[in-house]
């Protein structure tokens, strides 16, 4: 079956953004597109990475060693490259077996699922269900799982760096959905794409496509035309061997001609032949080589880095300089209230300090915490519900017994979040508490 997504039609769109589409309809496009996933390369079975480390022409060469010894009758040094080999193809094969497991472990804890609108109703699907039309509804902490144009948001900012490179988030507007795709990056645009994480607000988005279509099936498709290429350790090794094996040949045949000649004995000239060349096969390499690589393997994988071929610690190892920018800085990604000002006093909050915060500050973390939302996702907002679940005793009593009414979510022409509250309590009191954050 052509798994190809079809360009986006008249047909692939949901004609009510209410009710969605309908089960009957999902999966027939189901069908007619391919499961929403990027292809990936099929992970490595336990014969295929015992298959892989025991071709290496280094380990054939232990191998052919041992079977000469074994020949000649020299059990002892037979045995000895036997177990040389035994060593090696267990540490290696251990190695790439537990990045194995870790990999396919990460690859189910990314794969994202979708809230989305079947038959009138929100409901949680796995991201590879996911069909164009697809009415998708989207808040702060979600993973996009495919590319959409969104029908309406409220203060919704998305991090695109997954796919720009860039770490600062971008705000999104609304759109239609016969607006033509752009490419991701830049503020304003009503489009959202798979893999990028919602940071804030909340938003409803209509899928225009999924699978190999999106912007992350791309980067996908152009990754599988990728090939492995032997380390430069690798080849200067593997020409090593294949030179040493070679004279070894050619004494072997000079030693066995002239030792039948000149002593009519051919049979001793076979044996002499081959122990000289014996002599000259360089079985150490390989046991070298392979078991420092993998200690450096081993070393690294304590500092939570995996390595998936051994070849790559040679690569690091010859890395002398190391050049970054400064996009994608790992942080903890929490922030905390340092100084609260009022009109004319300022306090510094000292945050593994027992203090009593004084009475002046109180109301400003109050509404501070009321102009966010409810259950924060922004490290902003989680500080200001920190401070003031620890410093306002009676705060969660009180908002408990508010309503949130409307919101007025930051946009261009006003740069500023708008929360408006009403007590439950007070059903004939018409006044309302309004909390506002934002550009002064």
């Amino acid at each position: 079956m052509d798994n190809r997504p079809e360009m986006i039609g008249a047909r692939d769109i949901a004609t009510d953004l209410d009710t969605g589409l309908s089960t009957i309809e999902a999966t027939e496009r189901l069908r007619r597109g391919g499961p929403n996933e990027l292809p990936s390369s099929k992970p490595h079975s336990t014969w295929r990475i015992a298959f892989e480390v025991v071709r290496e022409p280094m380990f054939l060469l232990l191998i052919a060693a041992a079977s000469i010894y074994l020949i000649l009758g020299d059990v002892r040094e037979a045995l000895v490259l036997l177990v040389s080999v035994l060593v090696m193809l267990g540490i290696t094969f251990f190695q790439q077996r537990k990045t194995e497991r870790a990999l396919e472990a990460l690859r189910d804890l990314s794969s994202p699922r979708a809230l989305v609108i079947r038959n009138g109703e929100a409901i949680r699907i796995s991201g590879r269900d996911v069909v164009r039309g697809d009415i998708m509804l989207l808040k702060e902490g979600d993973r996009v799982p495919a590319d959409a144009v969104l029908v309406s948001c409220n203060d919704f900012k998305t991090d695109e760096s997954l796919l720009t490179g860039e770490s600062v988030a971008v705000a999104k507007i609304a759109g239609r959905a016969t607006s033509p795709l752009h490419r991701p990056g830049g503020d304003d645009l009503p489009f959202v794409f798979s893999g990028t994480l919602a940071v804030q607000g909340h938003a409803t988005a209509q899928v225009i496509a999924t699978g190999l279509a999106t912007e992350m099936g791309k980067i996908g498709n152009a990754l599988q035309t990728l090939t492995d290429e032997a380390s430069p350790m690798q080849k200067e090794t593997r020409r090593a061997v294949l030179i040493f094996a070679a004279i070894g040949l050619v004494l072997c045949s000079v030693v066995v001609v002239l030792y039948g000649v000149t002593r009519q004995d051919w049979i001793g000239g076979l044996l002499a032949g081959i122990t000289l060349a014996m002599a000259n096969l360089p079985e150490e390499f390989p046991v070298v080589l392979t078991v420092f690589l993998a200690l450096g393997a081993w070393r690294i994988s304590k500092q939570q880095v995996l390595t998936r071929r051994i070849p790559a610690i040679e690569t690091l190892g010859s890395a002398t300089v190391l050049c970054v920018d400064k996009t994608g800085t790992i942080t903890q990604n929490r922030m905390a209230v340092c100084e609260l000002w009022s009109i004319d006093e300022s306090y510094i909050v000292e945050a593994l300090a027992q203090q009593n915060l004084p009475k002046k500050f109180h109301e400003l973390v109050e509404y501070s915490v009321l102009a966010s939302d409810v259950d924060p996702f922004d490290p902003m907002e989680k500080a200001f519900h920190a401070l003031g679940n620890l410093h306002l005793q009676d705060f969660t009593l009180e908002q408990a017994q508010r309503e949130l009414v409307h919101e007025y979510p930051l946009r261009a022409q006003l740069l500023a979040r708008t929360h408006i509250w009403h007590k439950k309590l007070n059903i004939n009191n018409k006044l309302h508490d309004v909390a506002c954050k934002g550009a002064p």
